[in-house]
């Protein structure tokens, strides 16, 4: 095991995975100062061991929403909207009773939206893929016939809010979401094996598991992309933290400026969860997790620290909070706890 993992981690790191099922792997990166190293494990056998697996592609769940945050702070920083505008001025749809909503709002989960739409029926979706019948048509009727809003301007975490802040922006630069994600962020920052799309994948795709360790297939987020369709590695995912590092890139820092209080140990800027750490730096925060993975991202701008967690541990696997308790845990190691 390389140096960077120390006892202490190497014990936090069992701890945490190890009541996981057989077949689970976890990629980890670890940013010290902004540089990186990898580690990596895989269960088998009632055992754990040590792959390199920095290149193998997981579903990265709902860390996706940063993604489409840091899409619209493109849009922002490039003049073409402004956060306060309203999709509404945007799409070509009456919005049922007029409700407006702001660009703004679906960043940081203000709008008032529900944390899905109601017209998405998970009784009646597969359980195994939920997302993959809902169309741009159901998301159509939506906005005009049952759109409601409840609590706006109060943080009400919405996976519709962020699929259809995807969904707009992509109506705006007249392209699918995939594209813009490849030509604004993956292409810039050289993240060669992250997709939105299934049938793009490269490299070696880590099967999903469901809590009790059987395999189950991809989900298909369609068009609510925006909310949890990305796919991407720990290597990809340490670039994309690398660029929030960079004192000069406007539009990362756009998505971490604090655009609203939900509590006195947590903000949300664009899409990130900004917590204040015990050394009362920042971290900002997203976690993700799917019916056969979850992720977690933790970065400190200031001491350019930070940990990554891929893992193809299903996010009904009742241990699933352990991916942020190892993504915590690391990070308060490089904090000097």
């Amino acid at each position: 095991v390389n140096n960077i993992i120390t006892k202490r981690r190497a014990e936090i790191i069992f701890q945490n995975a190890e009541h996981f099922p057989e077949n689970t792997q976890i990629a980890i990166a670890v940013i010290t100062n902004g540089k990186v190293n990898y580690y990596g494990l895989k269960r088998g056998n009632d055992t754990i061991s040590t792959i390199d697996n920095s290149d193998n592609v997981f579903e990265i769940g709902s860390i996706t929403k940063v993604f489409t945050s840091t899409l619209l702070a493109n849009f922002i920083v490039n003049g073409k909207i402004k956060p306060d505008d309203n999709i509404n001025d945007y799409l070509n749809i009456p919005f049922n009773n007029d409700i407006k909503i702001s660009f703004l709002s679906l960043a940081n989960h203000t709008s008032g939206l529900p944390r899905l739409p109601s017209n998405l029926d998970l009784t009646k979706a597969d359980p195994e893929n939920p997302y993959k019948d809902y169309t741009e048509q159901d998301l159509k009727e939506y906005l005009t016939k049952f759109l409601e809003v409840q609590d706006k301007g109060k943080y009400r975490y919405s996976n519709l809010g962020a699929g259809l802040l995807g969904y707009t922006l992509s109506r705006i630069g007249n392209t699918d979401y995939e594209n813009l994600l490849q030509k604004m962020i993956f292409s810039k920052y050289d993240m060669h094996n992250s997709t939105s799309d299934i049938n793009k994948i490269k490299g070696n795709p880590v099967k999903g598991l469901s809590s009790n360790g059987k395999e189950v297939p991809n989900w298909d987020f369609s068009v609510l992309a925006g909310a949890g369709g990305i796919f991407s590695t720990a290597e990809d995912m340490a670039k994309f933290a690398a660029a929030q590092f960079d004192t000069l890139n406007t539009e990362t820092a756009l998505t971490r400026e604090i655009t609203f209080e939900v509590n006195k140990d947590m903000a949300v800027g664009l899409g990130w969860h900004i917590l204040r750490s015990r050394s009362e730096n920042l971290w900002y925060w997203h976690n993700g997790g799917t019916g056969g993975y979850s992720s977690s991202m933790v970065i400190d701008t200031k001491t350019k620290n930070g940990i990554i967690v891929l893992s193809n541990v299903s996010a009904f696997n009742p241990g699933r909070e352990n991916i942020d308790g190892l993504c915590f845990g690391l990070m308060k190691t490089l904090d000097g706890e």
